[in-house]
């Protein structure tokens, strides 16, 4: 185990196959049971305890969307939050007054699959440049299964023409689920991707180490072109015999959001876990390219457990920097949700913090990153419930232009964080 995750982490432990795989956006019953369970063991005395310690909360922002699973903005468009509903509509909320638009910024129902649990439009990446280009790229199953990367341009930044769309990249889905679906740009200009392994349990087909297949990697892409798309030069694989040249990274099982530290280009990452383990990685700025990130070859830091799978760590692995076992504790969940480091103005209590959460034991922690290791786990639970009901079922968390923080919940509403 790293040292940082060591740190963290509770004591290894056998753990039984979950039945629902750890699965983000897993089914919402099984959830809904399991955060009752969690709620009736623990949320209510930190409600109480929030009282007395209370630096940090939330505020509703907007109730009712069906299913969200993406939240962000475009740097250059302040006030206002893009949020994403997972059957495919995009709808923009203003920040100062709490409405949502009153057409679609994104409407594509009829090109996207919510045939299973999983599926839909996933992400979203705004183009550096969209103040000028109006270009952005969307990530999402299409009628079938298979995911579909595509470009549309907004012409007035409010709508979007549904049939104007350029598919610049397609690949095939084995399975319904572990379909990723975070895209975003980085520091370095470029477009990457992070796809799931394809589904199933335990990789089947053994996507995650293999590249010939963009399931289970981290694909980096150059779209700064009018049409398609470039493989950068300095992509990790590009020459290498056998291999796809736009996968830059690879190892993941289901990579549940990522984010770039908007002040230090930092790579986190959210992957989420088989039977026992949820997983944290972090990866220096321009140091991702060529990293393995071990599965289906690990869980977490510890060898996968079933024959014939698991293994010693492989060439180029990197460690996560923190894990948490399953389970309904305080420190526990079953199914990872990767964040942001904060660099907002408004929440001082957070600057420079690691916030992520998981999606079904509805937790929200946060970490200290220095030296490549984490530390200072504080468990934000009690602090952040609204005045009213609670947040469970977090689908992601979003960013806006100024480096604020919210929270989606796959039940409706989107939080914004805040300084109490």
């Amino acid at each position: 185990m790293g040292k940082g995750a060591k740190a963290l982490a509770e004591g290894h432990e056998k753990s039984a196959a979950n039945p629902i795989d750890s699965l983000p956006l897993a089914n919402t019953a099984i959830s809904c049971a399991i955060m009752k369970i969690a709620q009736s063991l623990f949320i209510t005395p930190f409600l109480l305890a929030s009282h007395l310690h209370a630096g940090i909360g939330t505020e509703l922002l907007y109730k009712g969307l069906e299913r969200p699973v993406w939240a962000g903005a475009p740097v250059s468009e302040k006030g206002k939050l893009w949020v994403m509903e997972q059957a495919g509509s995009i709808w923009i909320i203003d920040l100062k007054t709490g409405k949502k638009s009153a057409k679609p910024f994104l409407k594509i129902e009829d090109k996207v699959t919510r045939e299973k649990n999983e599926q839909g439009m996933l992400g979203l990446a705004f183009a550096p440049d969209f103040e000028k280009s109006g270009r952005y790229y969307i990530n999402y199953n299409e009628k079938g299964g298979d995911t579909r990367i595509v470009r549309f341009v907004s012409e007035d930044r409010q709508t979007t023409d549904p049939d104007s769309g350029e598919t610049i990249l397609k690949y095939k889905q084995p399975f319904w689920n572990h379909n990723g679906g975070w895209l975003d740009f980085g520091p370095d200009g470029m477009l990457y991707i992070a796809t799931g392994d394809g589904g199933s349990g335990n990789d089947p087909k053994g996507n995650a180490q293999n590249l010939s297949s963009h399931l289970g990697k981290l694909l980096r892409l150059d779209v700064s072109g009018k049409k398609g798309y470039k493989i950068p030069k300095d992509n990790a694989f590009t020459g290498k015999k056998g291999a796809l040249p736009e996968i830059h990274a690879y190892g993941l099982r289901n990579p549940w959001r990522c984010s770039f530290d908007r002040a230090t280009g930092d790579f986190w990452i959210g992957d989420v876990g088989q039977n026992a383990w949820e997983e944290i990685n972090f990866v220096e700025k321009g140091e991702v390219g060529g990293m393995n990130f071990g599965w289906r070859l690990r869980e977490a830091d510890v060898e996968t457990p079933k024959k014939k799978v698991g293994g010693k760590r492989p060439k180029d692995n990197v460690e996560p920097v923190y894990v948490y076992k399953h389970g309904s504790g305080s420190r526990e969940g079953l199914s990872v949700t990767g964040g942001f480091v904060y660099r907002g103005s408004k929440v001082a209590d957070l600057k420079g913090r690691y916030i992520f959460a998981d999606y079904q034991n509805p937790r929200i922690w946060s970490v200290v990153e220095k030296g490549g290791k984490v530390s200072d786990f504080t468990d934000h639970s009690s602090e952040l419930q609204p005045k009213r009901g609670s947040i469970n079922l977090i689908s992601s968390f979003g960013e806006d232009a100024d480096g604020e923080l919210y929270i989606t919940s796959l039940s409706g509403p989107v939080y914004r964080i805040v300084a109490k």
